[in-house]
């Protein structure tokens, strides 16, 4: 806790209350657990400093790499492109959710459900195998003659199934966020503005979204931060030009596991870090008016300036009492705002 001047009940000698400077409470447990963690984090350097089994000239070899920075630029447009297609059905399943439609609502929860109950892996195994389940895809009449058929391809070698796989994944747990985030806006808002003639369109873009990006982004960036190393199962597709992939095939052929690896977590850490700035603002634009309202403690200026003129009194006997008989002077008081 921190150091307050109080104003004290006994009285000294002169009769005059007496300013008392409170000490701080001392903390020993953290001085020590400092201590440890400095100890831990010298020894963890000396280690990665001085142990040549890291390979630290392999990985100032390999970080710059024309294939592992083509990985990155892979793995960062799976990560888009799989939000992009995850954010536009988590909207349109917390919409259905949240209508009064039985059959909207109840599918989808079964989407949620099928695709949360999964796993991930299972899922882009799926889809790699797509075409063998579907060769074809045919139109026509339900146990009758075929109107048109298209014969199922992937040139894209593995892209799009990936690309599939995760953003149908990522949409189930986007889906409950959203619908969160729209519930946590409270629905007087919603009928104050019904009342005045807004239209349900507007109604949504103006007053409820606004409202509902505060609760969504925070966990919506915790899901684009997990995509992106979620982008390293895509060998299950298989897709083969993504960073972990392509580290660990120059590992196989370098025999060197161990600086590859370090290759690739300092590029998903950059990325990382770039993401979690780029949320920090988002979070401070849409928290604007709500997250930054700290209310600072005042002084009461009636009491600073009694304990100014006690103090200056004190001086003139040359203790820090005031003078006997003179006019006696309360020590400064904290008042918390809002009192």
């Amino acid at each position: 806790m921190t150091a307050r001047q109080v104003e004290t009940t006994e009285a000294t000698k002169g009769g005059a209350p007496e300013l008392i400077k409170a000490v701080p409470v001392r903390h020993p447990g953290r001085w020590v657990a400092a201590a440890i963690i400095l100890i831990l984090a010298a020894l963890a350097i000396q280690s990665l400093a001085t142990n040549p089994r890291f390979g630290w000239g392999t990985v100032a070899a390999y970080i710059m790499d024309v294939n592992v920075v083509r990985g990155v630029g892979w793995t960062l447009l799976l990560t888009v492109l799989s939000m992009l297609l995850a954010i536009i059905l988590a909207i349109v399943l917390a919409f259905m959710r949240q209508s009064d439609n039985p059959i909207l609502r109840w599918s989808s929860w079964f989407w949620v459900w099928f695709f949360r109950g999964t796993p991930i892996y299972t899922q882009l195994i799926f889809w790699g195998l797509v075409t063998v389940l579907y060769p074809s895809i045919s139109l026509g009449i339900p146990f009758g003659p075929q109107l048109a058929t298209y014969i199922l391809s992937d040139p894209s070698k593995g892209f799009v199934p990936a690309v599939l796989g995760l953003g149908l994944n990522e949409s189930a747990y986007l889906a409950e966020i959203f619908r969160a985030g729209l519930k946590s806006v409270d629905k007087g808002q919603v009928e104050a503005a019904e009342a005045l003639g807004m239209r349900g369109t507007k109604i949504m873009w103006r007053i409820v979204l606004p409202q509902a990006m505060r609760v969504i982004v925070p966990p919506t960036g915790n899901e684009t931060i997990g995509m992106l190393k979620t982008t390293s199962l895509v060998l299950a597709v298989p897709f083969t030009l993504d960073l972990t992939f392509v580290t660990n095939a120059l590992a196989n052929r370098t025999y060197q596991p161990i600086p590859l690896l370090i290759v690739a977590a300092a590029w998903y850490l950059l990325v990382t870090s770039i993401l979690m700035v780029g949320q920090h603002y988002i979070e401070k634009y849409y928290g604007r008016g709500v997250d930054n309202l700290v209310a600072a403690a005042t002084v009461n200026p009636a009491a600073a300036k009694a304990a100014a003129a006690g103090t200056a009194a004190g001086s003139d006997t040359g203790t820090g009492n005031t003078i006997p008989g003179g006019p006696t002077t309360a020590g400064p008081t904290i008042e918390e705002s809002g009192r």
